[in-house]
């Protein structure tokens, strides 16, 4: 179990180096198109925060452990919503726009009611994959035609990256979430199985865990330096990549049997999400105390989840 251990460091580090490789790189190229910073966090940015959820997920269901795979993405949705979001808010207040207040939000809300919904049969299949992605289609074409006439935000500080590094960043990047998904989880499996944990257990604590440090980082970096609108872009288009594009695409790939997860986790991940949104219709903003009323609620559930294995 020891050596298992390491490998499941191992291959988280090699995650997010990848996924933060792939995100440089992509978002040094949008940058250099004048993208909007809004735009770049809830495309780019979240989906290679998301990379890690992706590949890990993915890799789950194609080895039969779908209940890692769903895990990992309702626990990582909720850690984004309660965790993440409350844990920037704790560094400095979050100002939201009312554009991602009234537009952007919702569509996160949309997705956590959907998935509940197709999971009713405790069956994710094709058709089901088919849907979600129909919906993450849908949000990418919203979410790109308001980057049209749009105002561009004044560029974040970053260094210049060559575009041909950026590309190899990229490709590098990719390989390592092929390579670490891969070793992250048959050694997870391997400790869940050692210690009789259930995959779905396991997909929302240790798998959500690891592959929503990216979203943790970012998210808490870009509140601290003032830059609202990636830290709440980032998350919010990390849950519903997620949801939309992460369980579509594994759900059309390999169709998954829902074992493990219970409808109070798919309750608290949808309330996560709502409850951000009430934060931030009180003036735009979600202030600290709200952001510490998270964290603690995250907390626990976590808890609850962990004296129930």
């Amino acid at each position: 179990m020891l050596v298992d251990i390491v490998l499941i460091i191992a291959g988280v580090a090699m995650v997010l180096y990848g996924a933060d490789r792939l995100t440089e790189g992509a978002s040094a190229l949008a940058r250099r198109m004048n993208v909007p910073e809004i735009i770049i966090g809830l495309t780019i940015v979240a989906a290679g925060t998301s990379a890690p959820e992706l590949f890990v997920s993915l890799v789950s269901a194609l080895k039969g452990t779908s209940g890692m795979a769903i895990g990992n993405v309702v626990g990582s949705n909720t850690m984004n919503a309660m965790l993440i979001v409350g844990c920037a808010a704790m560094v400095a207040p979050m100002t939201i726009s009312k554009s991602t207040v009234r537009k952007d939000i919702p569509f996160a809300v949309f997705a956590s009611v959907l998935l509940p919904l197709l999971a009713l049969d405790s069956f994710l299949g094709r058709i089901d994959g088919v849907i979600l992605l129909a919906g993450f289609a849908a949000f990418m074409y919203y979410t790109l035609s308001q980057a049209k006439g749009g105002k561009a935000e004044p560029a974040t500080e970053v260094k210049t990256i060559n575009p041909w590094m950026s590309a190899f960043f990229v490709f590098l990047g990719l390989a390592l979430l092929v390579i670490g998904s891969n070793i992250f989880v048959d050694s997870a499996s391997r400790v869940a199985y050692s210690l009789g944990i259930s995959e779905g257990v396991v997909g929302l604590t240790i798998v959500a865990g690891g592959t929503s440090l990216p979203e943790l980082a970012t998210s808490v970096v870009a509140a601290r330096k003032g830059q609202s609108a990636i830290a709440i872009g980032n998350v919010i288009g990390s849950n519903v990549f997620n949801i939309l594009m992460i369980l579509g695409l594994t759900a059309t790939i390999s169709p998954m049997q829902i074992q493990g997860i219970t409808m109070i986790d798919f309750s608290l991940m949808l309330g996560s999400v709502v409850l951000v949104w009430l934060f931030s219709r009180t003036k735009y903003t979600v202030e600290r105390w709200e952001g510490l009323l998270l964290v603690v609620g995250y907390l626990v559930y976590l808890g609850w989840l962990l004296s129930n294995v």
